[in-house]
Protein backbone atom coordinates (compact mmCIF):
# COMPACT_ATOMS: atom_id res chain seq x y z
CA UNK A 1 0.00 0.00 0.00
CA UNK A 2 0.95 3.61 -0.62
CA UNK A 3 -0.99 6.03 1.56
CA UNK A 4 -1.41 9.80 1.33
CA UNK A 5 -3.03 12.68 3.13
CA UNK A 6 -6.69 11.95 2.34
CA UNK A 7 -7.17 9.46 5.20
CA UNK A 8 -6.21 12.06 7.80
CA UNK A 9 -8.14 14.82 6.06
CA UNK A 10 -11.29 12.66 6.08
CA UNK A 11 -10.79 11.38 9.62
CA UNK A 12 -10.42 7.85 8.24
CA UNK A 13 -7.06 7.05 9.84
CA UNK A 14 -8.29 4.22 12.11
CA UNK A 15 -10.13 2.63 9.18
CA UNK A 16 -6.95 2.79 7.09
CA UNK A 17 -4.90 1.10 9.81
CA UNK A 18 -7.55 -1.61 10.29
CA UNK A 19 -7.60 -2.27 6.54
CA UNK A 20 -3.81 -2.51 6.32
CA UNK A 21 -3.73 -4.90 9.27
CA UNK A 22 -6.42 -7.08 7.71
CA UNK A 23 -4.45 -7.60 4.51
CA UNK A 24 -1.05 -7.51 6.25
CA UNK A 25 0.45 -5.16 3.67
CA UNK A 26 3.42 -2.88 4.26
CA UNK A 27 2.39 0.77 3.92
CA UNK A 28 4.64 3.40 2.32
CA UNK A 29 4.04 7.11 2.85
CA UNK A 30 3.41 8.72 -0.54
CA UNK A 31 5.76 11.45 -1.79
CA UNK A 32 4.78 14.90 -0.50
CA UNK A 33 2.05 13.65 1.82
CA UNK A 34 0.82 16.87 3.43
CA UNK A 35 -0.57 15.15 6.53
CA UNK A 36 0.03 11.93 8.41
CA UNK A 37 -0.41 9.09 5.92
CA UNK A 38 0.14 6.17 8.32
CA UNK A 39 1.41 6.05 11.92
CA UNK A 40 5.18 5.96 11.61
CA UNK A 41 5.61 3.78 14.70
CA UNK A 42 3.29 1.06 13.36
CA UNK A 43 4.92 -2.28 12.43
CA UNK A 44 3.47 -2.07 8.89
CA UNK A 45 4.91 1.36 8.13
CA UNK A 46 7.53 0.72 5.45
CA UNK A 47 9.00 4.22 5.17
CA UNK A 48 8.75 7.39 3.08
CA UNK A 49 9.09 7.45 -0.68
CA UNK A 50 11.21 10.21 -2.20
CA UNK A 51 9.55 12.38 -4.84
CA UNK A 52 11.68 10.99 -7.66
CA UNK A 53 10.58 8.48 -10.36
CA UNK A 54 13.54 6.17 -9.85
CA UNK A 55 13.13 6.14 -6.07
CA UNK A 56 9.43 5.31 -6.30
CA UNK A 57 10.09 2.57 -8.83
CA UNK A 58 12.86 1.02 -6.73
CA UNK A 59 10.67 1.02 -3.62
CA UNK A 60 7.63 -0.57 -5.27
CA UNK A 61 9.05 -2.85 -7.96
CA UNK A 62 9.44 -5.86 -5.60
CA UNK A 63 5.67 -6.08 -4.95
CA UNK A 64 3.09 -7.96 -7.03
CA UNK A 65 0.21 -5.55 -6.38
CA UNK A 66 0.15 -1.88 -5.37
CA UNK A 67 -2.84 -0.20 -3.74
CA UNK A 68 -2.55 3.60 -3.65
CA UNK A 69 -4.94 5.03 -1.06
CA UNK A 70 -5.69 8.74 -0.81
CA UNK A 71 -2.64 9.90 -2.75
CA UNK A 72 -1.68 10.73 -6.36
CA UNK A 73 0.00 8.14 -8.59
CA UNK A 74 2.59 9.67 -7.97
CA UNK A 75 3.89 13.17 -7.08
CA UNK A 76 7.39 13.73 -8.47
CA UNK A 77 9.67 16.69 -7.83
CA UNK A 78 12.33 15.77 -10.38
CA UNK A 79 12.04 14.52 -13.93
CA UNK A 80 13.04 10.99 -14.82
CA UNK A 81 11.85 7.58 -15.90
CA UNK A 82 9.55 5.58 -13.64
CA UNK A 83 10.13 2.01 -14.79
CA UNK A 84 7.28 0.88 -12.55
CA UNK A 85 4.77 2.31 -15.03
CA UNK A 86 5.79 -0.13 -17.74
CA UNK A 87 6.74 -3.05 -15.51
CA UNK A 88 3.33 -4.70 -15.48
CA UNK A 89 2.74 -4.49 -11.71
CA UNK A 90 -1.02 -3.85 -11.22
CA UNK A 91 -1.83 -0.53 -9.55
CA UNK A 92 -5.23 0.08 -7.97
CA UNK A 93 -5.92 3.67 -7.00
CA UNK A 94 -8.55 4.64 -4.42
CA UNK A 95 -9.24 8.36 -4.01
CA UNK A 96 -12.01 10.91 -3.61
CA UNK A 97 -10.07 13.51 -5.61
CA UNK A 98 -11.21 13.60 -9.25
CA UNK A 99 -8.18 15.60 -10.41
CA UNK A 100 -5.85 13.11 -8.76
CA UNK A 101 -7.79 10.30 -10.41
CA UNK A 102 -7.60 11.92 -13.84
CA UNK A 103 -3.84 12.48 -13.59
CA UNK A 104 -2.94 8.85 -12.80
CA UNK A 105 -0.81 7.66 -15.75
CA UNK A 106 -1.41 3.92 -15.18
CA UNK A 107 -3.61 1.56 -13.23
CA UNK A 108 -7.29 1.44 -12.32
CA UNK A 109 -8.76 4.30 -10.28
CA UNK A 110 -11.82 3.90 -8.08
CA UNK A 111 -13.47 7.09 -6.86
CA UNK A 112 -14.65 6.79 -3.28
CA UNK A 113 -14.61 8.53 0.07
CA UNK A 114 -12.14 6.62 2.21
CA UNK A 115 -14.09 6.74 5.45
CA UNK A 116 -16.87 4.81 3.68
CA UNK A 117 -14.88 2.79 1.14
CA UNK A 118 -12.34 1.21 3.49
CA UNK A 119 -14.87 -0.15 6.04
CA UNK A 120 -17.00 -1.46 3.15
CA UNK A 121 -14.06 -3.17 1.47
CA UNK A 122 -12.38 -4.73 4.52
CA UNK A 123 -15.07 -7.39 5.30
CA UNK A 124 -14.89 -8.62 1.70
CA UNK A 125 -11.28 -9.66 2.17
CA UNK A 126 -10.73 -13.04 3.88
CA UNK A 127 -9.10 -12.67 7.28
CA UNK A 128 -6.00 -14.83 7.33
CA UNK A 129 -4.84 -14.19 10.89
CA UNK A 130 -1.60 -12.62 9.76
CA UNK A 131 1.13 -11.94 12.29
CA UNK A 132 2.35 -8.37 11.92
CA UNK A 133 6.09 -7.85 11.51
CA UNK A 134 8.13 -6.23 14.22
CA UNK A 135 8.48 -2.45 13.93
CA UNK A 136 11.42 -1.22 11.92
CA UNK A 137 14.59 -0.66 13.88
CA UNK A 138 14.85 2.99 14.83
CA UNK A 139 18.20 4.75 14.48
CA UNK A 140 20.00 5.72 17.64
CA UNK A 141 19.64 9.39 18.60
CA UNK A 142 22.50 11.47 17.20
CA UNK A 143 25.15 12.70 19.57
CA UNK A 144 25.43 16.40 20.41
CA UNK A 145 28.06 18.16 18.34
CA UNK A 146 29.04 21.58 17.10
CA UNK A 147 27.71 22.66 14.67
CA UNK A 148 24.48 21.07 15.84
CA UNK A 149 23.43 18.11 13.64
CA UNK A 150 19.88 18.54 12.37
CA UNK A 151 19.06 15.02 13.51
CA UNK A 152 20.10 15.84 17.05
CA UNK A 153 17.96 18.99 17.10
CA UNK A 154 14.98 17.01 15.85
CA UNK A 155 15.48 14.25 18.41
CA UNK A 156 15.43 16.86 21.17
CA UNK A 157 12.32 18.46 19.69
CA UNK A 158 10.66 15.05 19.77
CA UNK A 159 11.47 14.75 23.46
CA UNK A 160 10.16 18.25 24.20
CA UNK A 161 6.89 18.18 22.22
CA UNK A 162 3.76 17.77 24.36
CA UNK A 163 1.80 14.64 23.48
CA UNK A 164 -1.16 16.63 22.14
CA UNK A 165 0.86 19.27 20.27
CA UNK A 166 0.36 19.84 16.54
CA UNK A 167 3.46 20.03 14.35
CA UNK A 168 3.43 22.15 11.18
CA UNK A 169 6.58 21.59 9.13
CA UNK A 170 8.45 23.21 6.26
CA UNK A 171 12.06 22.18 6.49
CA UNK A 172 12.43 20.08 3.31
CA UNK A 173 16.21 19.76 3.42
CA UNK A 174 15.91 18.16 6.87
CA UNK A 175 13.05 15.81 6.07
CA UNK A 176 15.18 12.63 6.00
CA UNK A 177 16.44 13.51 9.49
CA UNK A 178 12.87 14.26 10.59
CA UNK A 179 11.67 10.87 9.33
CA UNK A 180 14.46 9.21 11.30
CA UNK A 181 14.29 11.14 14.55
CA UNK A 182 10.86 12.80 14.75
CA UNK A 183 8.30 10.16 13.70
CA UNK A 184 4.71 11.33 13.29
CA UNK A 185 2.26 9.03 15.02
CA UNK A 186 -0.97 10.91 15.81
CA UNK A 187 -3.81 11.54 13.38
CA UNK A 188 -4.56 15.26 13.13
CA UNK A 189 -1.17 16.13 14.60
CA UNK A 190 0.84 17.03 11.49
CA UNK A 191 0.61 19.43 8.54
CA UNK A 192 3.05 20.35 5.80
CA UNK A 193 3.06 21.58 2.20
CA UNK A 194 1.81 19.22 -0.51
CA UNK A 195 4.48 20.06 -3.10
CA UNK A 196 7.98 21.44 -3.42
CA UNK A 197 6.73 25.02 -3.08
CA UNK A 198 7.78 27.09 -0.07
CA UNK A 199 6.07 29.68 2.10
CA UNK A 200 3.05 27.69 3.33
CA UNK A 201 3.87 26.48 6.78
CA UNK A 202 4.43 29.57 8.96
CA UNK A 203 1.07 31.18 8.09
CA UNK A 204 -0.46 27.69 8.17
CA UNK A 205 0.83 27.21 11.72
CA UNK A 206 -0.79 30.50 12.72
CA UNK A 207 -4.03 29.35 11.10
CA UNK A 208 -3.93 25.99 12.87
CA UNK A 209 -3.33 27.69 16.22
CA UNK A 210 -6.29 30.02 15.61
CA UNK A 211 -8.50 27.11 14.56
CA UNK A 212 -7.53 25.01 17.59
CA UNK A 213 -7.74 27.40 20.58
CA UNK A 214 -5.66 26.26 23.50
CA UNK A 215 -3.71 23.65 21.51
CA UNK A 216 0.05 23.95 21.50
CA UNK A 217 1.38 24.32 17.96
CA UNK A 218 5.01 23.96 16.88
CA UNK A 219 6.18 25.25 13.51
CA UNK A 220 9.35 23.49 12.36
CA UNK A 221 10.77 25.57 9.52
CA UNK A 222 13.98 26.18 7.61
CA UNK A 223 15.60 29.58 7.43
CA UNK A 224 14.86 29.85 3.71
CA UNK A 225 11.23 28.88 4.16
CA UNK A 226 10.81 31.35 7.04
CA UNK A 227 11.77 34.28 4.80
CA UNK A 228 8.76 33.76 2.54
CA UNK A 229 6.21 34.93 5.11
CA UNK A 230 7.82 36.15 8.36
CA UNK A 231 4.98 38.63 8.88
CA UNK A 232 2.80 35.73 10.04
CA UNK A 233 4.56 36.15 13.38
CA UNK A 234 2.89 39.55 13.78
CA UNK A 235 -0.54 37.91 13.59
CA UNK A 236 0.52 35.29 16.14
CA UNK A 237 1.59 38.07 18.50
CA UNK A 238 -1.68 39.98 18.11
CA UNK A 239 -3.66 36.88 19.09
CA UNK A 240 -1.16 35.63 21.72
CA UNK A 241 -1.17 32.21 20.10
CA UNK A 242 0.58 29.28 21.84
CA UNK A 243 2.95 28.90 18.90
CA UNK A 244 6.60 27.85 19.07
CA UNK A 245 8.51 28.60 15.86
CA UNK A 246 11.66 26.48 15.56
CA UNK A 247 13.93 27.75 12.79
CA UNK A 248 16.57 25.27 11.60
CA UNK A 249 19.17 27.64 10.19
CA UNK A 250 21.64 26.00 7.81
CA UNK A 251 22.49 29.35 6.19
CA UNK A 252 20.70 28.75 2.94
CA UNK A 253 18.21 26.85 0.85
CA UNK A 254 19.43 23.34 1.64
CA UNK A 255 16.81 21.70 -0.57
CA UNK A 256 18.02 23.76 -3.54
CA UNK A 257 21.60 22.77 -2.77
CA UNK A 258 20.48 19.16 -3.00
CA UNK A 259 18.32 19.84 -6.05
CA UNK A 260 21.25 21.44 -7.87
CA UNK A 261 23.08 18.13 -7.55
CA UNK A 262 20.20 16.33 -9.22
CA UNK A 263 20.35 18.82 -12.12
CA UNK A 264 24.17 18.71 -12.21
CA UNK A 265 24.45 22.46 -11.68
CA UNK A 266 27.16 24.04 -9.55
CA UNK A 267 27.68 27.59 -8.29
CA UNK A 268 23.94 28.21 -8.18
CA UNK A 269 23.35 31.87 -7.26
CA UNK A 270 20.96 33.06 -4.58
CA UNK A 271 20.65 29.94 -2.44
CA UNK A 272 23.06 30.91 0.34
CA UNK A 273 21.65 33.08 3.14
CA UNK A 274 23.99 34.91 5.47
CA UNK A 275 23.60 37.73 7.95
CA UNK A 276 19.87 37.42 8.62
CA UNK A 277 19.06 37.90 12.31
CA UNK A 278 15.91 35.84 12.82
CA UNK A 279 15.72 36.59 16.53
CA UNK A 280 15.75 40.36 15.97
CA UNK A 281 13.24 39.98 13.14
CA UNK A 282 10.90 38.19 15.53
CA UNK A 283 11.46 40.76 18.28
CA UNK A 284 10.66 43.59 15.89
CA UNK A 285 7.14 42.12 15.65
CA UNK A 286 6.79 41.63 19.38
CA UNK A 287 7.75 37.95 19.45
CA UNK A 288 10.52 36.94 21.88
CA UNK A 289 13.30 34.85 20.40
CA UNK A 290 16.49 32.98 21.21
CA UNK A 291 19.38 31.72 19.08
CA UNK A 292 20.93 28.38 20.04
CA UNK A 293 24.44 27.41 18.92
CA UNK A 294 25.41 25.09 21.78
CA UNK A 295 23.65 21.70 21.71
CA UNK A 296 23.56 21.63 25.50
CA UNK A 297 21.27 24.69 25.48
CA UNK A 298 18.68 23.03 23.24
CA UNK A 299 16.52 21.29 25.82
CA UNK A 300 15.92 24.38 27.94
CA UNK A 301 15.23 26.57 24.90
CA UNK A 302 12.70 24.13 23.44
CA UNK A 303 11.05 23.49 26.79
CA UNK A 304 10.56 27.20 27.42
CA UNK A 305 9.25 27.87 23.90
CA UNK A 306 6.76 25.01 24.10
CA UNK A 307 5.34 26.22 27.39
CA UNK A 308 5.33 29.98 26.78
CA UNK A 309 2.21 32.09 27.08
CA UNK A 310 2.24 33.35 23.51
CA UNK A 311 4.44 32.92 20.44
CA UNK A 312 8.18 32.33 20.78
CA UNK A 313 10.92 31.78 18.21
CA UNK A 314 13.93 29.50 18.67
CA UNK A 315 16.63 29.72 16.01
CA UNK A 316 18.93 26.68 15.94
CA UNK A 317 22.21 26.98 14.04
CA UNK A 318 22.52 23.55 12.42
CA UNK A 319 25.17 21.83 10.35
CA UNK A 320 24.90 23.03 6.71
CA UNK A 321 25.75 19.57 5.34
CA UNK A 322 23.88 18.89 2.08
CA UNK A 323 21.33 16.08 2.54
CA UNK A 324 20.29 13.40 0.08
CA UNK A 325 16.63 14.00 -0.77
CA UNK A 326 16.01 12.04 -3.96
CA UNK A 327 17.54 8.66 -3.25
CA UNK A 328 19.74 6.65 -5.58
CA UNK A 329 19.41 9.14 -8.44
CA UNK A 330 20.96 11.91 -6.38
CA UNK A 331 23.65 9.71 -4.88
CA UNK A 332 24.73 8.75 -8.40
CA UNK A 333 24.80 12.33 -9.64
CA UNK A 334 26.45 13.86 -6.56
CA UNK A 335 30.07 14.03 -7.75
CA UNK A 336 33.04 16.04 -6.45
CA UNK A 337 32.97 19.60 -7.74
CA UNK A 338 35.88 18.96 -10.07
CA UNK A 339 33.82 16.35 -11.94
CA UNK A 340 30.55 18.24 -12.14
CA UNK A 341 30.03 19.75 -15.58
CA UNK A 342 30.01 23.56 -15.37
CA UNK A 343 26.74 23.84 -17.24
CA UNK A 344 23.04 23.71 -16.69
CA UNK A 345 21.34 20.49 -17.78
CA UNK A 346 17.89 21.23 -19.16
CA UNK A 347 15.47 18.57 -18.01
CA UNK A 348 12.61 17.46 -20.27
CA UNK A 349 9.08 18.61 -19.58
CA UNK A 350 7.51 16.04 -17.22
CA UNK A 351 4.73 13.81 -18.44
CA UNK A 352 1.27 14.27 -16.87
CA UNK A 353 2.02 11.55 -14.32
CA UNK A 354 5.19 13.34 -13.18
CA UNK A 355 3.56 16.61 -12.12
Amino acid sequence: MVSGAEADAEGAGPELVAFAERIGAPVWTAPFASRLAFPEDHPLHAGHMAAAPEAVSDALAPYDLILVVGAPVFTFHVAGECALFRGGVPIIHLTADRETAASAPVGMTVLGVLRHALPALAPRIPHRGLVLPKPRTQPAPPKPASPIPAGYALSRLRAALPADAILVEEAPSHRPAMHAHLPITRWGGFYTMASGGLGYSLPAAVGVAMAKPGTRVACLIGDGSFLYSPQALWTAVQHRLPLAVIVLNNSGYGAMRSFSRVLQVRDVPGIDIAGVDFVEMARSMGCPGLRVTDPHDLDAALRDALSADGPTLVEIAVDPAIPTLYGKQEETIAMPDAQVPARTVRTPRPTPGER
